[in-house]
């Protein structure tokens, strides 16, 4: 387990409602949590941390023990902007949905340092849209389908609650394959959903967050901006950091280099590397590391074709994909999908 993986818990409020719906389909929820050593008071309390590794498996188990397909979006309906505690305070009293965005993203880590939103301005599938692409970080990359979905699912709820008749959600896309159907997704986010692709993502119509928010507090804004603008260094400020949010969305283009990247973040491409060096990483080893996350994922959650996954990740060709697959993971990428096939 990396200093990340311990590092990574979120609030319990972020699965507010999961033992009712476990209880609505019939379930006891108490077995489940115990496995992943998760006390039912906990939840309660919406302030205690909990293991976003826990969490994530506690969704995939809790689906496969119930057959249901769509929980992950099940528990989103039981959720709204209280779960993100002072920072939904700040959201919700923004200026502008514009400015919204930009808190949550900014400041998501003090909900989970383990879970990352992004806006891509344009959306790069979605012309007049912005796409705002939500990540789990967890080593090892376990299936996250329903904790994606949830993700998703409450993020697309919040935004409908803020902007109100200004948002119009264009699109959603999914990582990974579903296993409820695409009209189930459709009929949650009333919008087209496509999967298999490279990034989980909201497609929202950009004009809608030029709207002004109404009823917000300016005055209550500042006061618990300054709060946690006091209390909680953003760890996006690194440079690092800010590569691999480049990286994740220009990888598999011709953009995915480092003289590319650095003319992204303004930054000449010898500072680029002195600052990532003194960081205790590089280039390269972002990329390779951003590459090993995404192979594993969508060859344990899509059934995406080796070729285009290969092509998605930026390999030349195929078969430098699969010496990479052996290096990382010690058997091709066809032998770790059907073992993973196997497993589920």
């Amino acid at each position: 387990m990396t200093l990340q993986d311990m590092t990574a818990v979120v609030r319990a409020s972020g699965i507010r409602g999961y033992a009712a719906v476990m209880r609505e389909l019939g379930a006891d929820p108490q077995p489940l949590l115990r496995r992943y050593h998760i006390a039912e008071q906990s939840l309660v309390d919406g302030d205690a941390l909990l293991s976003l590794r826990a969490v994530t498996h506690l969704l995939e188990a809790s689906s496969a023990a119930t057959g249901c397909n769509d929980l992950g979006l099940r528990i989103a309906q039981e959720q709204d902007i209280s779960i993100l505690g002072p920072l939904g305070v700040v959201i919700q009293n923004a200026t502008t949905a514009d400015a919204a965005l930009q808190y949550a993203s900014r400041y998501l880590f003090i909900h989970s340092p383990g879970l990352a939103l992004t806006a891509v301005d344009p959306s790069p599938s979605i012309g007049g849209a912005i796409e705002l692409v939500f990540e789990i970080r967890l080593s090892g990359h376990p299936v996250q389908r329903q904790n994606i979905d949830l993700c998703l699912g409450t993020t697309h709820r919040i935004a409908r609650l803020l902007l109100g008749p200004h948002y119009h959600l264009r699109a959603v896309t999914l990582p990974h394959t579903p296993l409820a159907p695409l009209s189930t997704y459709r009929r949650f986010f009333d919008a087209p959903v496509a999967a298999h692709q490279e990034r989980a993502a909201l497609h929202i119509d950009r004009a809608g967050l030029h709207a002004d928010l109404q009823g917000g507090n300016p005055a209550l804004r500042q006061i618990t901006e300054d709060y946690l603008s006091r209390h909680f260094r953003v760890p996006g400020d690194s440079v690092s950091e800010r590569v691999r949010l480049a990286l994740r969305s220009m990888l598999g283009t011709p953009s995915a280099d480092k003289e590319a990247i650095a003319a992204m973040l303004a930054i000449h491409p010898r500072t680029l590397h002195r600052r990532l060096q003194a960081e205790g990483t590089g280039f390269e080893a972002i990329k390779e590391e951003l590459r090993k996350e995404m192979a594993l994922q969508y060859l344990r959650e899509t059934n995406v074709p080796l070729s285009q996954i290969s092509s998605l990740l930026g390999f030349p060709e195929q078969s430098a994909f699969t010496r990479s697959c052996r290096r990382w993971f010690g058997v091709p990428p066809s032998a770790l999908r059907q073992h993973q096939h196997r497993k589920s």
